[in-house]
């Protein structure tokens, strides 16, 4: 026993000098090479260094224990060399968004647990921020604001539709998760936000300061047009949407309605189950949506409730309508049971899941592609309209477009009309 302990301690001693021994090399070998810099701080290579990085391009890509090796070895850099304090939890965050983002997919993230939280608030309908709805340009990366609710603490601040939001706090959030940037200006009930924003015909930037409120989402807006054609618009499908929506329909029903627009202009999606379960409420029982992930396997969304809507139906999009919205007028003109008005889709065809992991982050990923129920793949293409018409610039950028100055809904109303009296 006594012999097994020594000869423990000898090998412990020893597997400790010769890892001391390589840190102590790697960090002479950096500290040589940063003494060799240049004025300008770029440290010089040799030639034997360019050959093997070269050598080092032809291998195989890093295994896990070579990473983690690396960033060991980048850590005793910034132990050694970094002139500020490092926060250990931004740190681990920092690796972990970074290995996400290293997929190159602008709609895959990662969540710290605070942002994490402010997702799940997102989706439930009730949040404290500055009322608005952001999209995002995949492309550019650019944020803009789609439509600030009337009355809301964006519309009294003075931001209007189109605004580019250019920096939060005076930091730039172009190409930044809009999850995040959306996080970033949600707070504490009447705390403030600095936004700087881009507007048209504007050489300087706006800085304006918003005051946090608490923000109930109007997913859903209804009324009774002229001749008894009920209006439905729809900004978000979130976890509340589905019921308001049922309502929505059922109260318009009760009061006669003879024909009924849904407006999905301006929606950026939510949630596939939400839009599922509006869809069931209007169709026929059948496929209503399916997916495929990476193996090729197939997920099918039904409808199986056997009441479906029997009034005649348009379905307004533009844009701005995205991924939940394609899905929903895509099964609609599949099923050809009503008309398609306004402006080719935004194209967004394919499928997220958030993963919620055990110490409260999370991190969502693209999984799959979604297909309408006649197989099409609208993954940049988006859903062309039955009938093609556009928004004057001026209503454009206008935050209530007037009903009689609305070309598109003018344009529905009018297709209603013909049906209601054929």
């Amino acid at each position: 026993m006594k012999k097994n302990f020594i000869t423990g301690i000898i090998t412990g001693i020893c597997s400790a000098i010769f890892l001391m021994s390589i840190l102590g090399a790697a960090y002479f070998y950096m500290d040589e090479k940063i003494s060799n810099a240049n004025d300008n701080g770029v440290v010089q290579e040799n030639e034997s260094d360019v050959n093997a990085k070269d050598n080092r391009q032809d291998a195989e890509e890093d295994s896990m224990e070579q990473i983690t090796m690396k960033l060991n070895y980048l850590k005793l850099l910034v132990d050694s060399y970094f002139l500020e304090p490092v926060d250990p939890k931004g740190f681990a965050d920092g690796i972990y968004k970074g290995f996400i983002s290293s997929l190159e997919d602008p709609y895959s993230t990662y969540y710290t647990a605070e942002e994490y939280k402010a997702v799940r608030e997102g989706t439930s309908g009730v949040y404290y921020g500055i009322g608005a709805y952001v999209n995002q340009n995949i492309k550019t990366g650019i944020i803009s604001i789609v439509r600030p609710f009337e009355n809301g603490p964006a519309h009294e601040a003075g931001l209007l539709l189109g605004d580019i939001i250019y920096k939060i706090e005076d930091e730039e959030v172009t190409g930044h998760d809009l999850t995040d940037v959306v996080s970033r200006m949600k707070g504490a009930e009447g705390t403030t936000v600095k936004i700087a924003i881009i507007r048209e015909n504007q050489a300087e930037p706006i800085e304006v300061t918003v005051e946090r409120r608490k923000v109930e989402v109007p997913t859903i807006e209804t009324k009774m047009l002229d001749n008894d054609i009920g209006y439905i618009l729809i900004t978000e499908f979130d976890e509340v949407t589905v019921a308001q929506f049922d309502k929505a329909i059922s109260d318009l029903e009760a009061a006669g309605m003879k024909g009924l627009i849904i407006d999905v202009r301006d929606n950026p999606g939510g949630l596939l189950d939400a839009v599922v379960k509006m869809l069931d409420r209007i169709l026929p029982p059948g496929l209503l949506v399916y997916t495929k992930d990476k193996y090729g396997r197939r997920q099918e969304k039904d409808a199986t409730n056997p009441d479906k809507l029997t009034a005649p139906l348009a379905v307004l999009i533009n844009e701005n309508s995205a991924s939940a919205s394609e899905i929903f007028a895509g099964a609609i003109q599949d099923y050809k049971a009503g008309t398609v008005i306004g402006m080719t889709s935004f194209g967004k065809g394919i499928v997220q899941q958030l993963i919620p992991l055990s110490d409260g982050t999370a991190v969502k990923l693209t999984i799959s592609k979604y297909y309408t129920p006649k197989g099409r793949d609208i993954n940049g293409t988006g859903i062309e309209p039955d009938i093609e018409i556009d928004l004057s610039d001026e209503m454009k950028r206008a935050i209530t477009v007037p009903i009689e100055k609305d070309e598109q809904l003018q344009k529905a109303i009018e297709v209603i009309m013909e049906e209601i009296t054929r």
